[in-house]
């Protein structure tokens, strides 16, 4: 009994493993090949893909794996992509980003089942991602007014992450793995 008992519990933490590394693999490849550089000053970033898949990994899985699919995939694209310097804020902004959202999703028993609380989360979640934003970039330029130039393209990602994220969790909620 004991046997079967620790191979399941290895085989669940392997799955988890698994699972969390394919999340980080999705928002960081959504990342990568699908993004549009903003013409928004120096400073005004990038409207990708990536942060649906944020949004989607903590809808579908909960805000343990959106935090880390969301933290890791869009760090590790920072560290390779040029723009480093930004790799360790990315991390603690889409990590807050992806617990918060996925938080609100999977409150009282809901498992992100429910459409009005998942796009509660996303929107409830976007101000903090976009003032942790803020506050790195006001440190770094040593100065206040220059972020804000980075404010539409961030919203403009947050905008087009929940367009693409409720439909989708939509229809994948009615496969029965997501369920």
């Amino acid at each position: 009994m004991q046997k079967t008992q620790s191979y399941s519990n290895s085989h669940s933490q392997t799955f988890n493993v698994i699972l969390t590394a394919m999340l980080i693999a999705l928002v960081f490849v959504a990342t990568v090949f699908l993004n549009i550089k903003l013409p928004i000053a120096s400073n005004g970033g990038l409207v990708h893909l990536g942060t649906a898949m944020l949004f989607i990994s903590s809808f579908l899985f909960g805000p343990k794996k959106g935090a880390i699919a969301g933290a890791l995939g869009m760090g590790l694209f920072d560290l390779i992509s040029g723009w480093t310097l930004w790799a360790p804020f990315t991390v603690i902004a889409r990590g807050l980003q992806g617990y918060i959202a996925g938080k609100i999703a999977w409150s009282k028993g809901r498992k992100g089942n429910s459409v009005a609380f998942n796009l509660l989360g996303a929107i409830l979640s976007a101000p903090v991602m976009l003032a942790v934003y803020y506050l790195c970039e006001g440190i770094l330029y040593h100065n206040w007014i220059a972020p804000v130039a980075s404010m539409p393209g961030n919203i403009a990602q947050n905008v087009i992450g929940i367009i693409v994220s409720i439909p989708v969790c939509i229809v994948l909620k009615k496969v029965p793995m997501f369920k």
